[in-house]
């Protein structure tokens, strides 16, 4: 049998490497598998320490959503989708990096669907990720999606290619933050302690791969990373995260993320991002201490 990726379209994704899904099958109504494959190496989900990224987890489980909607769902192309929540938990013992990709299979169980004008408006969906017959990560995420005349009245006209983004601003040093190339941070050095400017380069291969008119989610579950090894150190990664999304984070306005340690072992973290004085997301990370 041969393998490919699932059309991109489907993951709204640009370009066919960035695209994580393999296959599906409908297992009933409301419950699916989606196959997965992970590279050994990735030009931005790096291996650390012998392990698959956390956040290739992550957009793993964005795309299985983004999937299923369109393919079993019958969600126009150029509907546009938004996020409000994603969780994630990864078994760092079955993210070993190996001698060939990772194949994994996942298991999804999509509830709260709802419908507007025979349309799917969105749904709630549980993942849990095998590898070789163990769990490898679980998660969830709740989305909304809509017409593209819809979300043009949503968005007040502030659409693709309509509004000038910021100026890229200067990257902290990558090794505070996990990171090896400085086209990969993130963050910007701010006067204030444990705070940053969002740095939005909208030219990145992956984190802005195609053109938006917002900040992505990715980007910013990159920034909760980031924010969250800077606090705690880089001898730390993330094991597990509960994000909520409330706001969209605009392309031309400069925000800003804020991370502090949750009372308690050391290892949780919560970070906020916020735009015009406004709360646009939280995430509370709880992060594994290595030794560097």
């Amino acid at each position: 049998m041969l393998t490919t990726t699932v059309p991109k379209e489907f993951v709204h994704r640009a370009g066919v490497a960035e695209v994580m899904l393999t296959d599906w099958r409908r297992k009933d109504d409301l419950r699916f598998s989606v196959s997965a494959q992970w590279p050994r190496i990735h030009g931005f989900f790096a291996p650390v320490a012998g392990r698959h990224d956390p956040l290739i987890a992550a957009e793993t489980l964005r795309q299985a959503g983004l999937l299923l909607a369109h393919a079993e769902f019958n969600v126009p192309l150029g509907f546009q989708f938004v996020m409000w929540d994603l969780t994630l938990e990864t078994r760092p013992e079955h993210l070993a990096v190996g001698g060939a990709p990772a194949t994994l299979e996942l298991d999804v169980v999509c509830r709260d669907v709802k419908s507007r004008n025979s349309t799917l408006a969105g749904f709630r969906y549980d993942v849990v990720m095998y590898r070789d017959g163990h769990v490898a990560a679980t998660g969830s995420a709740r989305f909304t999606c809509m017409a593209p005349k819809v979300y043009q009245r949503v968005r007040g006209g502030r659409v693709v290619g309509s509004v000038r983004p910021l100026a890229l601003t200067a990257p902290i040093a990558p090794q505070t933050v996990g990171r090896v190339s400085p086209t990969d941070v993130v963050l910007s050095a701010t006067p204030d302690e444990g705070r940053w400017q969002l740095r939005l380069d909208t030219r990145h291969p992956v984190l802005m791969e195609h053109p938006v008119d917002h900040v992505p989610g990715m980007l910013l579950l990159e920034a909760v990373r980031q924010a969250s090894i800077a606090t705690v150190g880089t001898g730390a990664r993330p094991l597990a995260l509960v994000s909520d999304f409330t706001r969209y984070i605009e392309l031309d306005t400069p925000s800003f993320i804020e991370a502090r340690r949750i009372p308690g072992d050391g290892t949780r973290v919560l970070v906020t991002g916020t735009q015009n004085g406004e709360l646009a997301f939280s995430s509370t990370v709880t992060m594994e201490s290595r030794t560097v």
